[in-house]
């Protein structure tokens, strides 16, 4: 059975990611800070009956990024890598004239500096799988200009740009880069609380990224939105 590492993957986008994967017969190792939550998911996800193990802590501690890995090597390899945590670095978000310079720190160190920390972990057993692939979960604010989302898509941006090399210095892996779009996820509510228009479940971005893993285009930056509309 292939492996995939996903981080932040308690609710969200990353469970729901995690869901149709062992649906598809994967076994997990999902990463998240809150431990009874992350049990909670993995319990669920392994409803489906694959073998799912949950290894809590912050993806900013390389040790937690080593456990990451050493699970997957317990299941037999690494194929998929999936850096969803994600920290906004101020909550609610604020206009950069506000933006803690501690709060923007917080951001890189976790979109940023954390996701190619583990991507550096996890890179021998990825170039020893027959598709390894890395997935980079980016944001439009990476790159459009949003007023408060200047620290967050500094961030994002600066994750696509990391994503992007990494493709060129590894072609034997697929590197991508993706942006959901916009979601109804506990990040978006904390990042904006005020706003309460209605949003799609992230469940529903997700044939998005399945279309990718089916079909291993090359290495790059693609939009949920463009991926679903042909599937």
């Amino acid at each position: 059975m292939p492996v995939a590492v996903i981080t932040g993957a308690s609710k969200g986008l990353g469970h729901a990611l995690a869901a149709a994967l062992a649906e598809r017969g994967w076994d997990l190792v999902l990463g998240a800070r809150t431990e009874d939550v992350l049990r909670e998911s993995a319990r669920r996800v392994a409803a489906h009956g694959t073998r799912v193990v949950a290894v809590a802590g912050d993806v900013t501690d390389p040790a937690h990024r080593a456990e990451l890995v050493a699970a997957a090597r317990g299941l037999g390899g690494l194929d998929l890598l999936v850096s969803n945590a994600s920290a906004l670095g101020a909550e609610p978000l604020v206009r950069l004239e506000a933006l803690p310079l501690e709060g923007l720190r917080a951001a890189l160190e976790t979109n940023v500096v954390a996701a190619l920390g583990l991507v550096r972990e996890a890179l021998p057993l990825l170039r020893a799988s027959d598709a390894g692939t890395v997935i980079a979960v980016s944001s439009d604010a990476a790159a459009e200009a949003y007023e408060t989302w200047g620290g967050y898509g500094a961030s994002k941006a600066a994750l696509d740009h990391l994503t992007a090399v990494l493709g060129v210095e590894e072609p034997g892996l697929r590197v991508w880069a993706v942006d959901p779009g916009d979601m109804r996820t506990d990040l978006y509510a904390a990042a904006v609380p005020d706003d309460d228009a209605p949003r799609p479940d992230p469940v529903s971005v997700v044939p998005g990224f399945l279309r990718l893993l089916d079909e291993r285009p090359v290495s790059g930056r693609y939009g949920a939105s463009a991926l679903l509309g042909s599937v």
